[in-house]
């Protein structure tokens, strides 16, 4: 018996999931955009040619923008933009026609109260002798997703050196020395003096965290939202424990970074 050939397929399709760094940005200005890079960055490539969508959301205007300025500006720290999600139509088209598609926002579905409320069980129904009743289905448990990795550094860091821990939180017991950068997507926990960069929520998120026992850093930045200090660290925090947070604005939305000291007695 002859047996088949199967012709194999040239194309298939897959559902997956990949990771993305979400980049919020505020302008769309080039020039000012590059400047806060180096400051947030230096001059190297600091990502690993990591995909990464523009949010828009934060920018309304309808001025012209160089899209091939700003993708080679990320391009030159590490990151490959692929396209961009928010902002306002015509930004989208903008965007569009420089070959950079626009994503719709994960939006997850909302529960209702009756849904998210832990139900009685129905009262048993009297079923006639001769006759059976349907078996209710047993419910699906639900899968908890697993922890996010904690990455702990035990040495100290040099200038020049980096360390990130992508996808959770870094915990460092030994010095971030000045020149050194410590990176995380989650928080970032230093048991130890923080003379250098310390970036957490690398990949946007808010909710993301910094502390440290001693507190010398040259530049703290949470999911974007940095700040420098060229001019000295003000006196009731240099050298002290600290909790760096983004704070929000009531007033007009805007985040900034809040660094309050810790008491540690």
């Amino acid at each position: 018996m002859a047996r088949a050939n199967k012709k194999p397929q040239l194309i298939e399709f897959k559902g997956t999931t990949l990771p993305v760094v979400s980049v919020t940005l505020h302008s769309l200005q080039s020039e000012p955009l590059a400047k806060a890079a180096r400051e947030l960055f230096g001059d190297d490539a600091f990502f690993d040619g990591d995909a990464a969508v523009l949010e828009l959301d934060h920018i309304d205007t309808a001025d012209a923008v160089d899209w091939s300025a700003l993708r080679a500006l990320f391009t030159r720290h590490g990151l490959n933009v692929i396209g961009v999600r928010g902002g306002n139509d015509a930004l989208r088209a903008s965007a569009g026609a420089a070959g950079l598609p626009s994503f719709a926002a994960f939006k997850r579905s909302a529960r209702s109260v009756e849904e998210s409320a832990p139900s009685l069980p129905a009262p048993a129904e009297q079923v006639p002798e001769g006759t059976s009743a349907a078996v209710p289905e047993t419910p699906t448990p639900r899968v908890q997703a697993p922890a996010k990795p904690t990455m702990v550094l035990d040495r100290p860091l040099r200038s020049g050196q980096q360390m990130y821990a992508r996808g959770g939180d870094l915990v460092v017991l030994a010095a971030v020395n000045a020149g050194a950068e410590v990176i995380a997507d989650g928080s970032i926990h230093i048991y130890a003096p923080l003379r250098g960069r310390a970036l957490a929520g690398a990949s946007g998120s808010t909710e993301a965290r910094i502390f440290t026992t001693r507190f010398e850093a040259e530049l703290v930045s949470i999911a974007g939202v940095y700040r420098t200090f060229d001019a000295g660290i003000p006196d009731q925090l240099s050298g002290r424990p600290v909790k760096i947070q983004l704070s929000v604005s009531a007033e007009d939305g805007s985040s900034r970074l809040s660094i309050d000291a810790l008491s540690t007695d």
